[in-house]
């Protein structure tokens, strides 16, 4: 029988040794359950053929052609990927919404003597309980925002804070992205909705009674939106800001940045579109500098002329609680570490 989850937190203690996505590698892709391996008994040809057929032609030819693909692709998945796996052993499978695909997949898994269940609802069933979560439901947790000017070392400061045993939502790790004009990394940004999975079950981990420390960010880190409970939990927080000079928050930029500071021309088509709001001189200048090859002196000037006024005016318009300032004049090691020891005991005092 299939089982029923009625919350987020009872699906992610669900007790199963492995949980296993039979859906295409496509569907997977865009989003499933955080943990989950891939077993697709269709792969994207498959299905895409499959469902050609059931459309355009008979449903019958459509779901005979599917069994023999579907008990194909799951035997040899048995025979390479779970035959290490002994008697006792429990998986929960799911598939797009709990029908043929999983329910195939696990009475195969059952007639071996494993103990498979199947998700009812399969995915669906997951996907809406992740929305509940994140687009209808108050968070319970205490949030506290890391706050402070371009360049002030959050996400590093985070992390060593998180060291420290301070609970942690790493929203820019989440999506893949440092969460600023430049912040494109090497490697793309996951889908909206496996973001919204990931903050999820991130959220799901942590203790609602003790404080979580979160960076500061807008509603968008690069193009992925911050799901809505979460971003008006994080309007309301108080928060920690961290002041560091121009020319420390530079030097840390030059570290930080190494990748697309070593890029001109991608440096200059991320910077273009700024003529409109900072005017043709002052992208001109910024220009200047790329072509100098003068890191630092681009960083300062993008942190006086850019990233600053754009900081002041959104930080007037939340106006939220400050709990606490740390002035440092050090983003190196030994800053940063003085600086999270210093949030840490803040964090442990609330």
């Amino acid at each position: 029988m299939a089982l029923t989850f009625t919350s987020l937190q009872d699906f992610y203690a669900h007790g199963f040794d492995t949980v296993i996505d039979v859906r295409s590698p496509a569907e997977h892709a865009e989003d499933h359950v955080p943990g989950a391996i891939n077993l697709p008994v269709l792969n994207n040809e498959e299905r895409a053929r499959v469902g050609t057929i059931y459309v355009q032609d008979s449903p019958f030819k459509a779901r005979k052609l599917g069994a023999a693909l579907v008990f194909r692709n799951a035997a040899d998945h048995i025979e390479r990927s779970l035959s290490h796996h002994e008697g006792g052993w429990k998986p929960l499978v799911y598939c797009w919404r709990g029908g043929q695909r999983s329910g195939s997949f696990t009475w195969m898994l059952q007639q071996i003597g494993w103990r498979a269940e199947v998700v009812a609802g399969g995915y669906q069933s997951y996907r809406r309980l992740v929305h509940q979560a994140m687009y209808e439901t108050d968070l319970p947790h205490r949030l506290v925002l890391l706050d402070g000017y371009t360049g002030s070392a959050k996400t590093e400061i985070l992390k060593r804070a998180g060291a420290l045993g301070v609970q942690v939502l790493d929203l820019e790790g989440l999506a893949n992205h440092r969460g600023s004009l430049l912040g494109e990394r090497s490697t793309p940004q996951p889908s909206q909705k496996a973001f919204e999975s990931a903050v999820a079950g991130a959220l799901m981990q942590l203790d609602p009674a003790r404080p979580v420390l979160v960076e500061a960010e807008s509603n968008k880190i690069g193009q992925r939106i911050l799901p809505p409970t979460l971003w008006e939990a994080m309007k309301k927080s108080p928060r920690v800001e961290v002041h560091a000079p121009v020319e420390a928050r530079s030097s840390y930029l030059v570290r930080a940045y190494d990748d697309i500071l070593s890029d001109a021309d991608r440096l200059r088509e991320k910077l273009a579109p700024l003529r409109a709001h900072r005017s043709g001189a002052v992208v001109d200048g910024w220009f200047k500098c790329i072509s100098a090859g003068d890191r630092a002196g681009l960083t300062q000037a993008l942190i006086v002329e850019h990233y600053d006024p754009a900081y002041r005016k959104s930080r007037a318009a939340i106006g939220a609680k400050v709990l606490a300032r740390f002035d440092t004049d050090r983003l190196d090691d030994t800053g940063l570490d003085e600086t999270a020891r210093k949030v840490a005991e803040l964090l442990a005092a609330q």
